[in-house]
């Protein structure tokens, strides 16, 4: 994805208050070799691609007056009630060097699970996203998780899932749990009831 943005001389509360009237979002660049660069970006377009999940999870081409980097958006403050991005945090990234980021999680076949499908077992959702390393090339938009051979009980955990090559995820030694099935307690007790 390509964002465009131009550069900033003026900082401070008062000049970033007068950008965001004027219809621009502050912003800054760092990381990498070279110092950090002030930015500021068309708030509009900064709004509607943060609702777009690739947004979050991809190395960026961002534009400053002709000259392409590429970055990942670190962090972004919203407003507390308007529709209005405060400002955005970018941090350049090398092709040679691993990256350490969150990747989302999608769930796939929880309806043709047999634990949802025999058992009609509720399915919870422990994790949403993933600490993950790569290089920046190989850096997925999204992790699939298939809970089509989960059973009612059962839980998938960090060690079950394949990720891409060259994908590593960073869980500190702990295989953590990202999704359980268990059976409500009112399903056991009708069952109990009937027998």
């Amino acid at each position: 994805m390509k964002v465009v943005a131009t550069n900033r001389t003026l900082q401070g509360t008062g000049a970033s208050r007068r950008l965001r009237k004027a219809g621009q979002t502050p912003g800054i660049i760092y990381g990498g070799t070279a110092a950090p660069v002030l930015i500021t970006l068309d708030g509009n377009a900064l709004w509607h691609a943060l609702k777009k999940e690739a947004f979050h999870g991809s190395v960026l081409d961002l534009e400053i007056e002709g000259a392409t980097q590429q970055v990942l958006l670190r962090d972004f403050q919203m407003h507390a009630y308007k529709q209005l991005v405060l400002h955005a945090d970018f941090q350049r990234v090398d092709a040679s060097q691993k990256i350490h980021t969150k990747v989302a999680l999608h769930f796939i076949n929880a309806e043709t699970s047999p634990a949802v499908k025999l058992s009609a077992a509720v399915i919870s959702h422990v994790l949403n996203e993933l600490d993950v390393s790569c290089l920046p090339g190989k850096l997925p938009e999204f992790i699939e998780v298939d809970l089509s051979k989960l059973e009612a009980g059962q839980s998938i955990h960090t060690n079950d899932l394949v990720l891409p090559e060259g994908v590593t995820a960073l869980t500190h030694g702990q295989n953590l749990t990202i999704v359980t099935s268990s059976i409500p307690r009112g399903a056991v007790s009708a069952e109990a009831a009937a027998e």
